[in-house]
């Protein structure tokens, strides 16, 4: 293997591959390179106790540790191409642009978050999360706001709803699909989220989109929903999803994946895109067990192929057999999904106190999928199960 090995993307990517390269013995040069000023830190909590002013700083890990790791962390690089064949990418730093080699090149580039269409970037009150500013920026207009409305009730949205409801921000929620969070876990489970929101006096409104945004002298106003009626609110965040921004890599010759296939960077299923270039995290798509390519934007998804990409880096490439894995936190519930099931699957409900939850989702008499809210203990157990192919009536005791 030559040195030294690039990681573009100093997200949570990125510093488990090096992480897990250290530790499994490579004691070779590693860079990793970040677009921000600040040290990598952890995106989870930027919707949730960044905005409510529980966590100020959300660090993956103390300064110290880039020292002990002899790990060349250099912020406030960006990436604007990538030359495969001289084995070299090209970046920005305070404004010089010079080229760093590499033996071996990792990209962990992640996501941009998605704004909404036809909006300026300078119109006050109008917010995305994906960055640290953005948390921070939301949290300070949040002080000063009288109502805000949140776009997209997928996790994002259904996180920052209710971190603004704890701020005590009158909330509106606005989803096109019947219910939140109804593409992840389906309609039977997305009323009990539902439930939830409303319990908090979150005014949700489902079923519509959003035709336009009201703006005056500068700063939002209001929402135009497409079923004519309008939402008053001088803060709007807009949580309708993100997509892999991968322009520095135009005239890299690395493939992309089809949009239908998800976009992203095309691997195989040990994420190599090209000779001595792989890819992992949010804006790579992997080759799966049965050859078709699927790009999956989950913490523990990212953490599972870091720990495959440096294994294969290091010599003993190793065969994982991960249950996909999710989880929100909303108005002090831990929701949790195992496993992969699909919205037209069987929905069993096994426990509802009317707040927190435990149901299996089934297909063909076989478990695909745990759901639950509240029940961390019972669901986890159930991950052996999603190992192997269990029928239902196993654990419905029929």
């Amino acid at each position: 293997m030559n040195e030294p090995i690039v990681i573009v993307g100093a997200g949570l990517g990125g510093i488990r591959l090096a992480e897990n390269l250290r530790n499994g013995g490579y004691d070779g040069d590693v860079v990793l390179l970040g677009q921000e000023s600040h040290p990598p830190y952890d995106r989870p909590p930027l919707s949730k106790t960044v905005v409510t002013g529980d966590d100020e700083r959300v660090d993956l890990k103390p300064s110290e540790f880039y020292a002990d790791k002899n790990i060349d962390l250099r912020t406030g690089t960006r990436v604007v191409a990538v030359d495969p064949e001289a084995h070299t990418v090209t970046v920005v730093h305070d404004g010089e642009t010079s080229a760093v080699s590499y033996g071996t090149l990792v990209l962990a580039t992640g996501l941009v978050a998605r704004r909404f269409p036809g909006t300026d970037a300078d119109v006050r009150g109008i917010h995305v999360i994906r960055t640290i500013e953005d948390a921070l920026a939301l949290r300070a207009d949040a002080a000063s706001a009288t109502r805000a409305a949140v776009i997209g009730a997928g996790f994002i949205g259904c996180e920052v709803a209710a971190s603004l409801r704890k701020l005590e921000l009158p909330v509106t929620l606005i989803e096109p699909a019947p219910t939140p969070l109804a593409v992840a876990v389906g309609a039977t489970i997305g009323e009990m989220i539902t439930r939830l929101h409303r319990e908090a006096d979150v005014d949700l409104r489902v079923g519509t989109g959003v035709d336009n945004l009201v703006v005056a002298d500068g700063a939002v106003s209001g929402v135009e929903l497409s079923d004519g009626s309008t939402v008053d609110a001088d803060l709007v965040v807009v949580g309708i999803g993100g997509y892999p921004d991968l322009d520095y890599l135009d005239g890299s010759g690395l493939e992309l994946a089809p949009r239908e296939a998800g976009g992203g960077i095309a691997c195989d299923g040990v994420g190599r895109a090209a000779d001595d270039v792989y890819a992992l995290g949010d804006a790579a798509n992997w080759t799966d067990a049965h050859g078709d390519h699927k790009r999956v934007e989950h913490w523990n998804h990212v953490v599972d192929q870091a720990a495959i990409v440096a294994s294969a880096l290091l010599g003993h490439p190793i065969t994982h057999q991960a249950v996909p894995y999710f989880w929100s936190d909303q108005y002090g519930l831990k929701i949790q999904m195992l496993g992969a099931p699909q919205n037209d699957d069987d929905v069993h409900v096994v426990d509802d106190d009317g707040r927190r939850f435990l149901a299996y989702y089934s297909r063909d008499g076989i478990l695909t999928g745990v759901v639950g809210a509240g029940r961390v203990g019972k669901l986890m157990k159930t991950r052996p199960h999603l190992l192997t192919p269990t029928p239902i009536a196993a654990l419905l005791g029929e």
